[in-house]
């Protein structure tokens, strides 16, 4: 088993971000190099209609609790829930405070995510690390370039790591094959590595179309090879799979978690499929998440 930092042997972080990267690699969650992150933005990117199949999880104590008793290496929110909520569960569960964020109630062919919150309320919140949207091929990318400046300029003067959810968005996207093809997640990897993120969430890239660049058009590779090609393209950037939309079937959920880790990812963000289960049911899914990242230890 790898020594307790090795994850990060080979970074070059300033002391601050160090020490709050190595809280969340091996003081909680699986503890092993490995991160196991409950995010709970869904309520501000879609509306309370995804809460419907499970009411309990409107209320936000339903995550915070799941996070806790599942030993999850972090939870992930923005400004408004972390403030409402975080006192009683402050020390006991890492936070990711998410800084920017949108509704859909928009198109997404121009999207963009403004800044709700900055690096300095992650601060004074005890966050270890700060979350950041970035539509990538979006119309409007450059605000949110501009935007996310700033963002790492912070970061490296506070020791605060940069979470990028790194999202491939927007028409130009959509008329190159669309956001879930291996092109655009692949493109997004290197792009999180490009502008300065320390992990980067990055959806499971599924097989281009004819409209496609010529080049992954060309590659027709299985699942695996994708998962492992966009996790190289993220370079030194630790690379953290979704796990999408609700999937009813528990094993569904175990294998991919399996596969993701086995492909080369550092941990796994898993909401919906998490806390649209009753509280028994989440718990006893996470504990077997945890027994597949124990024997992946990075």
């Amino acid at each position: 088993m790898p020594e307790a930092g090795s994850a990060l042997q080979n970074l070059s972080l300033a002391h601050g971000k160090r020490v709050r990267l190595w809280r969340l690699l091996y003081a909680s969650g699986p503890a092993n190099g490995t991160l196991l992150v409950l995010p709970l933005d869904q309520g501000l990117e879609h509306g309370p209609a995804d809460f419907f199949p499970n009411p309990e999880a409107l209320d936000p104590d339903f995550q915070f609790r799941l996070a806790v008793e599942g030993n999850y290496s972090a939870i992930a929110l923005g400004i408004g829930l972390a403030e409402k909520y975080m006192r009683e569960y402050a020390g006991r569960v890492p936070l990711i405070l998410k800084l920017n964020g949108k509704t859909n109630i928009p198109d997404d062919d121009e999207a963009v995510s403004p800044l709700a919150a900055d690096v300095e309320d992650a601060v004074r919140l005890g966050a270890d690390a700060v979350g950041y949207t970035l539509y990538v091929g979006s119309p409007r990318q450059d605000e949110e370039i501009r935007q996310l400046r700033g963002v790492r300029k912070d970061c490296e003067r506070l020791g605060m790591p940069l979470v990028m959810w790194s999202y491939p968005r927007g028409r130009a996207v959509e008329a190159k094959g669309g956001k879930g093809t291996l092109f655009a997640q692949d493109y997004a990897a290197r792009v999180a590595e490009e502008l300065g993120a320390d992990l980067a969430k990055l959806h499971e890239p599924g097989e281009d179309d004819e409209r496609s660049p010529a080049g992954y058009r060309a590659l027709r590779e299985a699942a695996p090879a994708r998962l492992r090609r966009v996790v190289r393209s993220a370079g030194r950037v630790m690379v953290l799979f979704s796990g999408g939309v609700k999937q009813d079937d528990d094993d569904a959920v175990l294998r991919k978690v399996k596969t993701y880790m086995e492909c080369g990812a550092a941990g796994v963000m898993f909401g919906r499929n998490m806390w649209l289960r009753s509280f028994d049911h989440a718990l006893a899914l996470t504990r077997q998440v945890h027994r597949i990242m124990s024997r992946h230890p990075r």
